[in-house]
């Protein structure tokens, strides 16, 4: 496998976190804000369609590369990704083949356009 070099990561995304606050019937509502934002390199692995009760809904599944910090080793699939104007949810994070320790490789998905 090809080492990645600041080259490869050359697209931008924002990592989302949530927090949460009670409305008025003290009900707890998610408001996101950007918890890092750092480059990636983007694999689009999948599109397709799929039927949902009668709905067919399109998706496209992307991995994002980022280097490795304290803060990108919390990332979980309770966070989100933005990238490209659409808000991608995060199903998978983990420590990429490129380097023990040097990137990770989140795994997300969006409707397709």
């Amino acid at each position: 496998m090809m080492a990645i070099g600041a080259g490869r990561l050359d697209r931008k995304i924002t990592i989302e976190r949530a927090t949460y606050a009670a409305n008025a019937l003290n009900e707890q509502i998610p408001s996101w804000g950007t918890f890092i934002s750092v480059r990636a390199r983007k694999r689009d692995l999948s599109d397709g369609e799929r039927v949902e009760a009668g709905q067919v809904s399109a998706a496209l599944i992307s991995r994002f590369v980022i280097r490795s910090s304290d803060d990108a080793r919390t990332v979980t699939p309770n966070d989100r990704l933005t990238y490209g104007g659409a808000t991608w949810n995060i199903q998978g994070v983990k420590e990429a083949e490129e380097g023990r320790d040097r990137f990770i490789e989140i795994t997300a998905a969006r409707a397709a356009d």
